[in-house]
């Protein structure tokens, strides 16, 4: 693994979950004989989690269609409606923008851990969170009453335009809040389908998520 300062292992983490609002529409692509060494790279993330502060008109929705989430695994939900998802692990390379489309290249994992929708006598589990930053979207693996529907499948896009701005800690953290999470339709389809309901839509906001990162 590469060295990097402090400062610039910080812009890539600030830079991971806000991809999508970094206007890399203008970025050009580069084929793989042309390809630019990574300004900097992070080859192995750790610690600590993903928090997701759930929208008050996402437990509306569950609550009208009569849906119980729950933490799965190593997940938990506080009495407050945030849910919190450990950081596994994962790697992150940031390009100069411009040189590569998208600049910002990686993945950030939550093995171990997910949600649970339970409704009707049916319970869905979303587990193994994966983050995306040049697709701006979560996939997860999906199960229908213990068994596997879906190994990887796409469940929230990650609206990185409501992203503020990186805090660092003294304590050897530095914290990313502001990411608005929104369902993906696939996820929304699949949830309809499995649960006979035709009210989850694209778009629904989930939450905002707060990551917080081992430095």
């Amino acid at each position: 693994m590469r060295r990097h300062s402090p400062a610039i292992f910080l812009t890539i983490a600030a830079l991971a979950l806000g991809a999508a609002a970094c206007g890399d529409d203008d970025a050009a692509s580069s084929s793989a004989a042309s390809q630019p060494e990574p300004v900097a790279q992070v080859d192995q993330l750790s610690g600590k989690s993903t928090a997701v502060a759930l929208d008050a008109g996402f437990a509306d929705a569950l609550k009208s269609l009569k849906l119980t989430p729950a933490p799965v695994g190593d997940a938990s939900i506080s009495k407050a409606g945030v849910a919190s998802f450990p950081i596994t692990g994962g790697n992150v390379k940031y390009y100069k923008p411009g040189s590569v489309s998208p600049f910002v290249q990686g993945e950030i994992d939550h093995d171990g851990a997910g949600l649970s929708l339970t409704g009707g006598g049916t319970k869905v589990e979303l587990t193994d969170f994966v983050v995306d930053p040049g697709a701006s979207v979560l996939t997860g693996k999906v199960s229908v009453d213990g068994k596997v529907a879906a190994e990887s499948a796409p469940l929230f896009f990650l609206d990185g335009r409501t992203l503020k701005p990186l805090e660092a800690s003294s304590d050897g953290t530095a914290v990313l809040e502001g990411t608005t999470v929104k369902l993906k339709a696939e996820a929304a389809d699949l949830l309809n389908q499995t649960f006979k309901v035709d009210a989850l839509q694209e778009g629904l906001v989930i939450g905002v998520a707060k990551i917080t990162i081992n430095t």
